[in-house]
């Protein structure tokens, strides 16, 4: 008896039981598996809703639906005995109309539902580029700051012109010379640019 409890146990691998049933591959796709539901593409039937639901809310719709329900009165109140299909409290009337406003507001609804979809999407995307749009500004008025900071130290003609000037005063005083004081860098003659400042 315990010979064949050994062989049993060799043939079985480890862990596994006699109701185990067989693993799948996991580097294989799945079978697909039959369902009893009709399938239909989300997308599809969501841009359809959106059709029909643009259609719904135009003046022609309201006219077309005015226009049949004008023709369905006069028909079963007018045509012969035989020929009527719907008398006079239009029962079937008010039937098919309930039957449409029973389609037309899920159908309304899905269509707002995917139009919030977009515009949140839409809201996130601008949300975004305007933090990019801030942060763009931000940096280009850092720089400017930066520039306008640079340019306050930077020396022109004219401050470097009067300095010198200063100084050669002081260095006449300081010799105590009198003479006449003597224009050592003379002012610029033309407001244009100076061709010995190249």
């Amino acid at each position: 008896m315990a010979p064949d409890r050994d062989t049993t146990r060799d043939r079985m691998p480890a862990g596994a039981t006699a109701t185990s049933r067989p693993r799948a591959r996991l580097d294989q796709p799945r079978p697909p598996r039959r369902r009893i539901l009709p399938e239909w593409d989300p997308e599809a039937f969501g841009r359809l809703s959106e059709r029909i639901a643009r259609f719904l809310g135009t003046g022609r719709f309201i006219v077309w639906m005015t226009v049949v329900i004008i023709l369905w009165v006069l028909w079963n109140v007018a045509a012969p005995e035989h020929l009527r299909f719907d008398r006079y409290p239009f029962i079937f009337l008010t039937l098919m109309l309930s039957l449409q406003a029973s389609y037309a507001a899920p159908l309304i609804l899905l269509a707002q539902n995917r139009q919030d979809d977009r515009d949140r999407v839409n809201l996130e995307q601008d949300r975004k580029q305007n933090e990019r749009s801030i942060a763009d500004t931000e940096y280009l008025t850092r720089e400017v700051a930066a520039l306008r900071m640079g340019l306050g130290e930077v020396a022109t003609r004219d401050w470097i012109r009067s300095e010198l000037q200063d100084l050669v005063k002081e260095l006449e005083h300081l010799q105590n010379g009198h003479r006449p004081e003597a224009v050592v860098f003379p002012a610029e003659r033309s407001p244009g640019r100076d061709v010995d400042d190249r």
